[in-house]
């Protein structure tokens, strides 16, 4: 294992703690500005999810921008240019890393993020309308703090991580791999969790259980796949947390995704509404629509549409994990993909046969009415009938 290098003492002093937890403070309060203010568009919202009062959207919007400036003025703007000095440095200290560039290319923009909101906040707008403006061009580059900052803290707060535990001898390693390995065949070699340290090493947790006791080992490797390496041994996660590397943020699926800018909804029935439809139909005709509406392709895509889409996007998040075992189940995944393809093409026919037969249900099918009427309030009520004798038995 290679030891992270910590700051000199004669180095830059690290950033200090409540630095750290303002910046933590801001991302919270951000997704809690972004949760309210997707609750009041909702209300703005009919059932298919369009937009049908424009002006409450527009003042839910503007709510939130302001909330965001207030926030980032008050937790972040003090600290932003020591974060970001720390956490250069910081990374000017990792060992060299695939990952690296991306970090480096992630800093640059929270750098020029945070000089676009210092410069508006020195030149505060004049007017409503102005005003309105501003937050708007300011909205893309808090919530790129809020989607990335972590990053910058982290980094930041590399110079804390304490290694107490020397690693193995060769001896020791080979010994404990063997064992896990032999415990990995008879399915006793559970894994609890996994995660990736800043030189881009793969670490998981396992509990390794020979013999009714269970020890905590730490693998470096694809446990899925031959080589990995037994690491390190532990009495329990606390420990094994404290002597290993502490975990970096993890990667995204796709790179051009922010919680906080998603796109607007697209309107669609639920799959409940449309079992309803069929419920309460009458005509054939009725039946069909409500099947062709559940495989409709483009804007308006129906559950099957979207159910396939999230399989497919789940196979791909399974292979970007880049394991053997993300691969299998990626494969897996691709091919109910495939599945659901021609199911949806079964369904969209049998929907247009069923719409063709022109038919209606019999009258035989008569409802069943839930309401039952009242007796008159002069009515008397029926005689119950006679309870029938019970002899009682003596002992």
């Amino acid at each position: 294992m290679t030891q992270p290098s910590n700051p000199t003492p004669d180095g830059p002093p690290p950033v200090a703690r409540d630095i750290i937890e303002s910046a933590r403070t801001f991302r919270l309060r951000m997704a809690v500005i972004d949760h309210e203010c997707e609750v009041a568009l909702d209300m703005t919202r009919d059932r298919y999810g369009r937009t049908v009062h424009a002006d409450a959207a527009t003042a839910a919007r503007d709510r939130r921008g302001t909330a965001a400036v207030e926030t980032y003025t008050q937790y972040l703007a003090p600290h932003a240019e020591e974060l970001m000095d720390a956490s250069r440095r910081a990374l000017d200290e990792l060992p060299s890393a695939q990952h690296l560039a991306g970090w480096q290319a992630v800093l640059n923009g929270l750098d020029a993020s945070a000089a676009e909101i210092r410069r508006a906040l020195e030149r505060p707008a004049a007017g409503p309308s102005a005003e309105r403006a501003q937050r708007a061009a300011l909205w893309p580059h808090l919530t790129a703090w809020a989607d990335h900052g972590s990053l910058a803290s982290n980094l930041a707060d590399q110079h804390r991580a304490q290694y107490h535990q020397a690693p193995l001898t060769p001896e020791e390693q080979q010994a404990w791999t063997e064992k896990a390995r032999a415990a990995q065949r008879r399915g006793e070699l559970d894994l609890i969790e996994s995660w990736y340290a800043a030189d881009g090493q793969h670490i998981t947790l396992a509990h390794l259980v020979e013999d009714d006791d269970s020890t905590v080992v730490a693998l470096h490797g694809d446990p899925g796949a031959p080589g990995w390496q037994v690491i390190g041994h532990y009495a329990h996660e606390l420990a094994a947390g404290k002597a290993l590397f502490p975990a970096v943020p993890p990667g995204v699926l796709r790179a051009d995704i922010s919680r906080f800018n998603r796109p607007v909804p697209a309107p669609e029935v639920s799959l409940q509404e449309l079992l309803r439809d069929v419920v309460e139909a009458h005509g054939a005709g009725d039946a069909s629509n409500a099947l062709l509406s559940a495989v409709q392709r483009g804007y308006h895509a129906g559950p099957m549409i979207r159910l396939q889409e999230l399989v497919e996007t789940s196979g791909q998040f399974a292979g970007a994990l880049e394991t053997v075992k993300g691969h299998q189940i990626a494969a897996r995944l691709s091919a109910l993909g495939r599945q659901i393809e021609f199911l949806t093409g079964e369904i969209e026919d049998a929907a247009e046969d069923l719409g063709a037969t022109v038919a209606v249900l019999p009258p035989h099918r008569t409802p069943v009415l839930r309401v039952r009427s009242r007796p008159a309030v002069d009515t008397t009520p029926p005689t119950p009938p006679p309870r029938a004798s019970t002899s009682v038995r003596h002992r």
